[in-house]
């Protein structure tokens, strides 16, 4: 077993590929499954949030947007310090926030102290300490089945939107959405604090000051024959589209249902669904990444994605919206986890924190614009038809800037993956 303390704090290089990986890979998966919940659980309690405060749908929307928003900038400080002193401590912190954050959001007496508890507590000190951080530590600790163990690591985010929708909704309904809240915030948070006892050691891909320490560094200082800064913002405009695109359907599908007629209950089943089939499409893309590379993997994301948008549009029927959130989740599941591999690839593994960081902060603010502006079209148009085609139009614009990458590496540009 991998010992929870150790008199050093780099594992050895032979650990790399290791049951050592394995075992702190499961144990990164849970941590994830845990503090991600923050992500999922907002989209079930939206509608009664809306009627308690008494607000519109786009003000119903603005917890989980703010949220992303703070998650994305978050994850990518949070990903820096991890890259400086551990993921231990930084886990720590998160754990706390996700205390914190649910129970001051399940005792807010108003819209305002509401938004406040998931953008600062639950979003910039919890949830972002999991997801970025963890997906760059996974990358480090892995080289033959790297795209697989990311798609691993990532799948604790899904497995999350799994699980805990249908209990919050329990929850709800037996307790009230309030003292869910706390109590969802007491199990992810302790939780988190106990798993982050295994995670001492820093991956054996990095030496003590930060260098490459198995194997020679490839990675190119010209990422797709451009500049790092520049390679590093279109991943980042890449990733923010793309989710722009994603949120449409997982952060409005139960409020979605609720306007069919078909219930709350019914939509948070169906976006429990849609994430478990993204878990699945999670480890066949990091297979996928294993043999394509991330950029290609990412290519076929965004058509799957986009062509599962385009489908909510001419059917609303139960059965047929329960298959294609299903589809949603098949086709969209490996695209986020895409982008850690692809700056694997072509970035320094010493830089893999801030780098990881700084792109799942893009498509977090993405996931946070779509969430607020599917929401703001639908109180404008009265209907959720324009906001599916605004989704289609930002992932064409994800699927552009891919294939012109994709263009620039058929080029003849020495690009090597590590």
């Amino acid at each position: 077993m991998l010992p929870f303390c150790m008199s050093h704090t780099h594992a050895p290089a032979t650990w790399i590929d290791s049951r050592h990986a394995v075992h702190r890979l499961l144990m990164t998966l849970a941590i994830m499954t845990l503090g991600c919940s923050p992500m999922y659980v907002v989209a079930v309690v939206l509608p009664a949030v809306q009627a308690e405060f008494g607000v519109g749908r786009a003000e119903a929307s603005l917890p989980y947007t703010v949220m992303m928003v703070c998650f994305g900038l978050g994850g990518m400080v949070m990903g820096r310090w991890a890259d400086r002193i551990g993921i231990q401590k930084v886990l720590w912190l998160g754990s706390l926030g996700i205390v914190l954050g649910f129970t001051a959001a399940g005792l807010a007496p108003h819209i305002w102290l509401f938004i406040a508890a998931h953008g600062v507590l639950l979003g910039l000190l919890g949830s972002s300490t999991t997801f970025a951080p963890l997906l760059a530590d996974t990358s480090l600790w892995w080289d033959k089945r790297r795209g697989v163990a990311v798609a691993v690591c990532a799948s604790g985010n899904y497995l999350a939107g799994s699980i805990w929708p249908t209990l919050t909704q329990w929850g709800v309904q037996q307790w009230g959405w309030r003292s869910a809240y706390i109590a969802l915030g007491l199990v992810c948070g302790l939780g988190m604090a106990v798993l982050a006892f295994g995670m001492r050691q820093r991956p054996p891909l990095l030496g003590p000051s930060g260098s490459t320490a198995h194997g020679p560094d490839l990675s190119s200082d010209r990422p797709f024959g451009l500049d790092v800064g520049t390679a590093q913002a279109w991943l980042c405009v890449a990733g923010l589209a793309c989710c722009v695109a994603m949120a449409m359907p997982q952060v409005h599908i139960v409020a979605y249902c609720t306007d069919l007629g078909f219930g709350a209950a019914r939509g948070a089943e169906m976006l429990s669904l849609m994430l478990a089939c993204g878990i699945a499409s999670r480890l066949v893309s990091g297979a996928i990444c294993d043999r394509m590379g991330g950029l290609r993997t990412l290519m076929l994301g965004s058509i799957l994605q986009g062509i599962a948008l385009l489908l909510f549009l001419p059917f609303d029927g139960l059965v047929s919206l329960y298959v294609i959130s299903a589809l949603f989740g098949l086709f969209q599941g490996g695209i986020v986890p895409s982008y850690a591999i692809i700056v694997r690839e072509y970035f320094p593994p010493a830089q893999a924190g801030q780098r990881v960081g700084a792109v799942i902060m893009a498509t977090m603010l993405g996931m946070a614009l779509g969430g607020w502006m599917s929401g703001k079209v639908y109180d404008l148009s009265g209907s959720y038809h324009a906001a599916f085609i605004n989704g289609a139009a930002w992932n064409l614009l994800n699927g552009l800037i891919v294939w012109v990458l994709l263009l620039r590496l058929q080029s003849g540009q020495r690009l090597h993956p590590v």
